[in-house]
């Protein structure tokens, strides 16, 4: 009769769901979050897309790792951590030679004076490449991914490091054994790309080129060229919730941007995205090999096999409106009360 589907099919269909929902906690991807988070804000997009797929079974966060040594960054991702019910997240920053930029729109200082979180400073918070070896000699073979959505500095590092307390390894023996792929959005590939210094491969140059020739694993490439064209933030900045850290930074720091009326551009969010769902759905790519020139600028080499880049496959409209989707995620168990106020 039609309208009607059988009591077989109902079964069906749970157990399919159920299969899929299952599917997905038993295979979560193991990721490392490693951000200069400071200098922009997309990155706060980024890690709340992160929880969200955390939360639902599609990733474990092993740990949040800043590449920048702003006194605000530790407590910045301790905010964040904390928000999404994961306040004993571990916490790394980068020790040593790096770069020490905060946030042009204070976003930064405003969330930590108003939203709990338990690492204060970034003494507090773990030696980057420490907890990075940490972490690798504690995870099975060939699971991890690491994004990166900043500088290069804990790559570089990690890959200069000796055997310690962690593992007997070196760092790039260590990376070999336990890193699956790298996903970075860092640099311009394709026909523009010419010439064109982006700015997390320049502001660590030195560090840019050892990672990106020494790297073991695969890395795929989120460049430039694809988050430009994709606007973000604007759903939750425009949003009635409240006593939400996420809301408050794109709320404050779109306006401040005479280039981010649409929206903020979404660099390090396509990555996170890629990382944990992967290329198909979303982009065509492109095989080769990274190359990092003296000038900072990235070129390309086709008969390389290790690397690949981004292409854009679905329109950016529709990746903003996945993105979207997930930056407006809620904490598990949060009830958010909202306003009915214009923003």
């Amino acid at each position: 009769m039609k309208g009607r589907i059988s009591v077989p099919t109902i079964a069906f269909l749970i157990l399919f769901v159920c299969g899929q929902a299952v599917g997905q906690r038993i295979h979560p991807v193991p990721v490392v979050f490693d951000t200069d988070i400071g200098p922009d804000y997309d990155d706060v997009g980024a890690l709340a897309m992160l929880h969200a797929f955390a939360d639902s079974g599609e990733c474990t966060i092993l740990a949040t790792i800043a590449s920048n040594r702003h006194r605000y960054a530790a407590a910045a991702l301790s905010v964040l951590n904390t928000y999404f019910k994961r306040p004993d997240l571990p916490i790394g920053v980068v020790r040593g030679r790096a770069m020490n930029m905060s946030a042009p729109q204070k976003w930064d200082s405003i969330i930590t004076t108003d939203y709990p979180h338990r690492i204060k400073t970034n003494d507090e918070a773990w030696d980057a490449v420490k907890l990075y070896r940490r972490l690798l000699a504690l995870q099975p073979d060939s699971t991890v991914t690491i994004i990166t959505v900043g500088f290069l500095t804990n790559m570089s590092n990690l890959l200069q490091s000796g055997a310690d307390e962690s593992s007997p390894l070196s760092g790039a023996e260590l990376v070999g054994r336990k890193v699956r792929r790298l996903v970075s959005m860092a640099g311009r590939f394709g026909e523009e790309a010419a010439g064109f210094k982006e700015f997390n491969v320049m502001k660590d140059l030195v560090a840019s080129k050892n990672a990106f020739e020494n790297w073991p694993t695969p890395i795929v490439f989120s460049g430039f060229e694809i988050g430009v064209h994709i606007f973000t933030g604007l759903p939750i900045a425009n949003s009635g919730l409240l006593h939400s850290p996420v809301k408050d930074v794109f709320r404050r720091s779109i306006p401040m941007d005479s280039h981010d009326k649409a929206g903020r551009m979404s660099w390090d969010e396509t990555a996170v995205l890629v990382a944990v769902r992967g290329t198909e759905r979303y982009f065509d790519v492109v095989k080769g090999r990274v190359i990092c020139h003296e000038d900072g600028s990235t070129g390309w080499d086709p008969s390389g096999k290790r690397d690949v880049y981004l292409v854009q496959k679905l329109p950016p409209e529709e990746v903003a409106g996945i993105i979207n989707a997930l930056i407006m995620h809620m904490p598990v168990g949060q009830n958010h009360d909202r306003s009915d106020r214009p923003y």
